[in-house]
Formats: structure tokens, C-alpha cells, sequence
């Protein structure tokens, strides 16, 4: 199984970014996936986490109301739309996978990572 994210970039404080996240498995719609950052000197933070027919979905509290997580079942896809960026946002986001039926909000329960993609947001 391999995640290939994508879409990070540098932006300006308010601004918006869609991350990508594509995964090549051939059971993808059996699989939770995931959303993490890790900003430099700190622990990796559950940013959001959907189930695997998107019907569910969970966020961390920094970023609710501002970060939609979204998937396409069809093309092995899901998405991370970030509105509303604040500098405190700067990190490096993982995409994570695992196969399951519930929501993991810890980075423990994911077995598959991505290579992860940098996000920096100026003030």
C-alpha cells in the first residue's frame, strides 16, 4: 500500500489549500483514513479522520470549522481542504491509512503513511 500526498505549498495567513492524498490499494473503500501534521519540535496531531464510505468523519479542535476532509472512493482519493489558514498551521501533513470500520484519531492506529507534504502559512 503506498500515499502519495500532495497540494502544500506556502500561503499567506487567511488563504486556502487542498491537500491530496492518493493511495494505492486495492481494497481502498475498506480503509479509515487519516489526516496528520507535525510542526518541528512537536508530536505528530490528529488533524481529521474519515470512515470508509464518508459517512463519518472527525476533527481535531485546532482545526474544526476550517478543515473539511473529504475521499473518492472511485479514484482512491481524499482530500483535505484547509480554509481560514493561520500560521500556527505550519507543518509537514500525512496522510494515513488503515483497514477498519471505526475512526482513529491516534496516530498508533494507522498503519500506512504517506511521505507527507509541507504546508507553511505566513502571517
Amino acid at each position: 500500500v503506498q500515499l502519495v500526498e500532495s497540494g502544500g505549498g506556502l500561503v499567506q495567513a487567511g488563504s486556502s489549500l487542498r491537500l491530496s492524498c492518493a493511495v494505492s490499494a486495492r481494497t481502498f473503500s475498506n480503509y479509515v483514513m487519516g489526516w496528520f501534521r507535525q510542526a518541528p519540535g512537536k508530536e505528530r496531531e490528529f488533524v481529521a479522520a474519515i470512515r470508509w464510505n464518508g459517512a463519518y468523519t472527525s476533527y481535531g479542535d485546532s482545526v474544526k470549522g476550517r478543515f473539511t476532509i473529504s475521499r473518492n472512493n472511485a479514484n482512491n482519493t481524499i482530500y483535505l481542504q484547509m480554509n481560514s489558514l493561520k500560521p500556527e498551521d505550519t507543518a509537514v501533513y500525512y496522510c494515513a491509512g488503515r483497514v477498519s470500520s471505526d475512526i482513529w484519531r491516534t496516530a498508533s492506529g494507522y498503519n500506512y503513511w504517506g511521505q507527507g507534504t509541507q504546508v507553511t502559512v505566513s502571517s
